[in-house]
């Protein structure tokens, strides 16, 4: 059967384009990590294809917004990311879960560029990305010549490197939260035990090298078992994270808080002596005197209080790590005996 020239050219093309997709699809597929696989992506992509502009538009509500802001480093993702609300990205792709491609108009579709773009594009192409059924952004394309992208062109291979993406982003997810599983809490999302007692560890030989000071702070909930009783384990959950909310809130960025277990709660505080520390855990507890805990949005007639032992470097009452947990710990302890013993002294005979 006789081929124009015409036509085989045009059919090597298309294989030319697709053997590209699959080399991007194969440079990707083992990525395990939200920065590695943009950043592989978006630059394979605008080599491969020669694409001036390429880009990632992520909805801010969606479950992979948290880990893609959290990278660090990347002067890639910080020019070549938009975040933008659920509702307006929406309202941007009519549900489409299919490519969109435009040339006309094209400042409606203004909030998914980047904030800085080196041209006003003449078309692009945007294809959504989907995670567990659920539209949590796109993969965008621009091009200052209007063609490139014109409406009509065929998007079969765009609209499969899209679902492989989408399939990359599950599996990345999927590990990203057990890697965040092995160092956090899962219910106050605070740094688990095995963390907090290496910081503590480290921040130990950092004090015992230069001689600075170092304090930890060991608390619990006072009555925390009476919250379960009374209001049920889903309000002492409840407790349990509004205390570690507060506790992030008032801290400053150089300490370390950790959930020890059940209602205990570690706060370890660089340079900083044991009168600052208990300045810290006054402030602590008179916000939680002042505020309840937020139940449906409105305060409820719930207040968290806590008790606390606090234990400094330059004490000298430890020569180990645990040795000052230790002794915060037994602080912790004869504060919570002390004040059961008020209590009985104040109960009428």
């Amino acid at each position: 059967m006789y081929i124009s020239e015409s036509l085989f050219n045009t059919l090597k093309h298309n294989e030319e384009i697709a053997g590209k997709f699959r080399e991007i699809e194969a440079s990707i597929l083992s990525i395990l990590n939200f920065k590695d696989l943009c950043e592989k992506l978006l630059s394979e992509i605008s080599g491969k294809f020669d694409i001036p502009l390429v880009w990632l538009s992520i909805v801010d509500e969606s479950p992979i917004s948290e880990y893609m802001k959290a990278i660090e480093n990347s002067d890639v993702l910080r020019t070549q990311t938009k975040f933008v609300s659920g509702n307006r990205f929406q309202s941007l792709i009519a549900g489409s879960l299919r490519p969109i491609l435009a040339n006309e108009q094209l400042d409606r579709f203004s909030d998914l560029y980047p904030d800085r773009i080196p041209f006003q594009p003449g078309s692009i192409a945007i294809a959504p990305l989907s995670l567990d059924g659920r539209i949590v952004g796109s993969l965008n394309q621009g091009d200052s010549n209007p063609k490139r992208f014109e409406p009509g062109i065929d998007t079969t291979l765009l609209e499969h490197l899209a679902l492989k993406l989408s399939l990359c982003l599950s599996n990345v997810t999927a590990h990203e939260r057990l890697r965040y599983l092995a160092f956090h809490d899962p219910l106050t999302g605070l740094l688990n035990r095995g963390v907090m007692e290496k910081i503590l560890n480290r921040e130990y030989k950092r004090s015992a090298r230069y001689g600075t000071d170092l304090s930890v702070i060991f608390l619990d909930l006072d009555d925390f078992k009476s919250i379960n009783d009374a209001h049920g384990h889903d309000m002492g959950d409840r407790a349990l994270k509004y205390t570690a909310d507060t506790l992030l809130k008032l801290k400053r960025d150089s300490d370390i808080v950790a959930r020890f277990a059940g209602d205990e709660f570690v706060i370890i505080l660089p340079s900083t002596g044991k009168s600052r520390a208990e300045q810290f855990m006054a402030r602590v507890n008179e916000y939680l005197s002042l505020y309840p805990i937020i139940m449906d949005g409105q305060p409820s007639e719930i207040f968290v209080k806590t008790s606390h032992g606090c234990a400094s470097f330059m004490e000298k009452i430890a020569d180990s790590a645990q040795g000052l947990l230790k002794k915060a710990d037994e602080r912790l302890y004869s504060a919570k005996t002390k004040k059961r013993n008020c209590r009985k002294e104040q109960r009428p005979d």
